[in-house]
């Protein structure tokens, strides 16, 4: 049966709303950690560029939307230039007024305020993932190997069917799921393994190999690939701390993941290639959306969490940055001079727009439409 990919049109409305939940709920944590300071803040966008609608609340905060849906942002009081600092006409307000003013709050104060937006993606993910395990239950396998494949990854580093795998990769197994999580990760890559045999443990070394895949919508993604066959899955009921317990270890679980892939393209070990940008989100979304609510709520809580980790990158023009140069300041019980603070920035914004660059070409190429032109112009 073949599958129909959906539309165009419907597809950008998936991403749009994706991006759209995602950027809210991230300048809402922005929002509500400068409002818990008492700083004011005199717009609220969802997306860029010129207004499209909204209105301003008793608290004269503009809340609007925006043409350029690809992010958002809260401007606070006094926030007149990208590093955040006072401007020097700002040094002749009163001391009274001061403390409505971002710029003027205590290093902690807005350390808490910057770093609150991606802490608020990461709580949302925790928060999807705690009630599917509530309404769902969890998925739960024992790490036992039940079968080994000839000829496999397992059967060559010398896994036996019975074996309990302890660790892999410098990680601790608690689950079956563990050990297909590590594992997917670090295709061709050599992994040191505890495991536990006849009350003894064994140290070894398996190599996983590399499977090539192609999901039900023609993505093509490699994937590492061990051999071997865990028990029957249950699914376990949660309840009460439980359920925040698995939450929270399967958001560090995935956000792991991402600071694993993320080394192995820095250090060469994986192609920048299997970087995806915004239309490979889009097109996810689009697909996601198809198969069900559940599928595209719980999508939205993986980009969740990779937005909430890129935001905490120590990159000026994120969040990451900005708290890197709190931590300078911090040190230096002083901050850095204005200028260098605005070369960084723009340095940091003509790094993210290369990125973006970078990734929309990887996404068209994989797509195929650089080798559809060249069979046309050929």
């Amino acid at each position: 049966m073949d599958i129909v990919q959906p539309g165009l049109l419907y597809t950008l409305a998936m991403f749009a709303l994706v991006i759209g939940i995602l950027v809210f709920i991230h300048e809402m944590g922005h929002y509500l950690a400068g409002r818990m300071f008492g700083v004011k803040a005199e717009s609220f966008s969802i997306g860029f560029g010129k207004e499209l609608f909204g209105w301003t609340d008793r608290q004269g905060t503009r809340w609007k939307l925006s043409a350029l849906p690809l992010g958002g942002y809260v401007k606070f009081v006094g926030d007149m230039n990208v590093s955040s600092q006072p401007s020097p006409e700002m040094a002749a307000i009163p001391a009274a007024e001061r403390r409505h003013i971002f710029a003027f709050k205590p290093l902690w104060q807005r350390a808490i305020i910057v770093a609150a937006g991606p802490i608020t993606n990461f709580v949302f993910a925790i928060g999807v993932f705690a009630a599917f395990i509530a309404i769902y239950g969890h998925m739960f396998t024992p790490p036992v190997v039940s079968s080994v494949e000839p000829n496999s990854a397992a059967a060559e580093a010398g896994i036996q069917k019975g074996d309990r795998v302890i660790e892999l990769g410098g990680r601790d197994i608690d689950r079956f799921e563990d050990l297909i999580q590590v594992v997917t990760i670090h295709a061709g890559m050599p992994l040191d393994a505890t495991i536990e045999r006849g009350g003894q443990r064994l140290e070894m070394t398996v190599v996983p190999k590399i499977d090539l895949m192609r999901d039900r919508f023609g993505n093509e993604f490699e994937r590492g690939l061990l051999g071997v066959r865990g028990a029957r899955p249950v699914i376990a009921e949660r309840s009460g701390f439980d359920i925040l317990y698995y939450a929270v270890d399967d958001t560090i679980l995935l956000t792991r993941s991402i600071i694993d892939t993320l080394i192995q393209v820095i250090t060469g070990r994986r192609s920048v290639k299997e970087l995806g940008g915004p239309l490979k989100i889009a097109q996810f979304s689009g697909q996601q959306a198809t198969m069900g609510l559940p599928n595209f709520v719980h999508f939205m809580a993986l980009i969740s969490i990779n937005l909430g980790f890129i935001n905490l990158l120590p990159v000026p023009m994120l969040d990451g940055g900005h708290l890197f140069l709190y931590a300078i300041e911090g040190i230096r019980r002083r901050p850095l001079h204005p200028k260098v603070q605005e070369w960084a920035f723009m340095s940091g914004f003509a790094l993210l727009i290369s990125l973006m660059l970078f990734l929309t070409f990887n996404d068209l190429a994989s797509f195929g439409v650089f080798e559809h032109l060249a069979g046309l112009l050929g």
